[in-house]
C-alpha cells in the first residue's frame, strides 16, 4: 500500500466534497499547534479537522474562530482504537508535547512525549498514515557552529532527550515500512503569536515586549551576546505545510538559518515598539543553557523546499501590533 499524499494544492480544488481531506492535529490549542490548525482551515476550507489537546499546556482561545471536531484526551493514555474507531486521516500533525523545559521530572517528561507519539504510530501504522510530528532543536545540545540533521544528538535536558527518543523511534519505523512517511521537524527558537498561555517557555521575544512596553528596561543575560535562530511561526507553518507533502520520510531543521543575538534582538524591539531601552544585564541562573543555535536549511530546502520567509526584523514587526493591536 503506497502512502497517500496529502495537501496538495490541487487536491482540495478537484476532490469532491465526500472525499475532502481529514485532517488531525494533535497539541492544536497549544502555541504552533493553532497557527497550523487555523492555516489548515483556511487552506483547505472543505477538509475535516479534528484537534486533540488536553489543555496542559495550550487554551482554548487559541482556537477562536476554529469550526472543526476537539477531543479533549491525554495523548499518553489515549485509546486511539476505541477513540476513533475506524475512522481514516489522511494526514495526522503531532504537535502535542510537554515543552517545559524547566520541568525536570524525568518519568514524566520521557514517559508522555515518548508514549504519546508510541501509541500514535500504532494506530496510524496499519494504513500507513502520513504523519509530521515536533522534534526539537534541543536534541543539538550546546553547539557552536549551524547544526544539521547529521549533528550527533547531545541532549543537555530530559525534555531534549525525549526528543531524541522519538526520532529514533519514527526512523526505525519508517525503515521498517518503506511506504510509511513519517517526517520530523526540528524546531529552533519559535516565537509569534498565540504563545501568550505558555508562561515562562514563551518566547523571549514575547518577555522581553512585555517588560518593554511597561515601561521597564528588558533583562536579558549577561552580556547579550548569545547567538539564537529566531524563527516565527508563520515560518514554521509553512515548514509543517511542505513537510506534508514530502516525498518519504524524513527529519529537518526548521528555523530562519541566521543567528542573532540578545542584544540585536532588544534593538529590534525598540524598532517595533517606538522605544529605546538600553538592556539590563543580569546573571544566567540555568547550568544548561544553549548559547548558540542555528539552523543548517540544507536539506529542508532541498527535502521540502522550504524558504522561510520572516527575519527578526520582519516578524517582530508582524508580531507586535498583534500582541498590542492598541500600542
Amino acid at each position: 500500500m503506497c502512502a497517500r499524499r496529502f495537501l496538495l494544492p490541487a487536491f482540495s480544488a478537484v476532490a469532491p466534497a465526500d472525499t475532502s481531506l481529514n485532517l488531525l492535529v494533535t497539541g492544536g490549542a497549544g502555541f504552533i499547534g493553532s497557527n497550523l490548525v487555523l492555516a489548515l482551515q483556511e487552506k483547505y476550507p472543505d477538509a475535516r479537522l479534528t484537534v486533540i489537546d488536553d489543555f496542559r499546556s495550550g487554551d482554548f482561545k487559541n482556537l477562536a474562530g476554529y469550526r472543526g471536531d476537539f477531543v479533549a484526551q491525554d495523548l499518553a493514555k489515549l485509546d486511539w482504537e476505541m477513540q476513533f474507531g475506524s475512522e481514516k486521516f489522511d494526514g495526522i500533525f503531532h504537535m502535542a508535547s510537554i515543552t517545559d523545559t524547566t520541568l525536570h521530572d524525568q518519568f514524566i517528561q520521557t514517559h508522555d512525549n515518548v508514549e504519546s507519539f508510541r501509541r500514535l504510530l500504532r494506530f496510524a501504522r496499519s494504513d500507513k498514515t502520513r504523519i509530521v510530528y515536533a522534534s526539537s532543536a534541543a536534541t543539538y545540545g550546546n553547539a557552536s557552529a549551524a547544526s544539521s540533521e547529521a549533528s550527533d544528538a547531545a541532549p543537555s535536558n530530559v525534555y531534549a532527550f525525549s526528543k531524541v527518543i522519538m526520532d529514533i523511534i519514527a526512523r526505525r519505523a519508517a525503515a521498517e515500512s518503506r511506504d510509511w512517511v513519517l517526517v520530523g521537524l526540528r524546531f529552533f527558537n519559535v516565537y509569534g503569536p498565540r504563545e501568550a498561555h505558555k508562561g515562562v517557555p514563551a518566547s523571549m521575544v514575547y518577555h522581553l515586549s512585555k517588560q518593554m512596553t511597561a515601561g521597564r528596561r528588558p533583562r536579558i543575560f549577561k552580556h547579550g551576546e548569545q547567538l539564537r535562530d529566531f524563527v516565527y511561526v508563520k515560518d514554521i507553518v509553512q515548514g509543517c505545510l511542505r513537510a506534508s507533502e514530502a516525498e518519504g520520510s524524513g527529519i529537518y531543521n526548521l528555523g530562519y538559518g541566521e543567528p542573532r543575538s540578545f542584544n540585536e534582538m532588544v534593538q529590534v524591539l525598540n524598532g517595533a515598539l517606538g522605544t529605546n531601552f538600553e538592556p539590563e544585564y543580569i546573571e544566567n541562573p540555568h547550568a544548561h543553557y544553549q548559547n548558540f543555535t542555528q539552523a543548517d536549511l540544507s536539506a529542508a530546502r532541498s527535502a521540502l523546499g522550504y524558504k522561510p520567509e520572516y527575519s527578526l526584523e520582519k516578524g517582530v514587526a508582524d508580531y507586535m501590533p498583534w500582541l498590542y493591536p492598541r500600542h
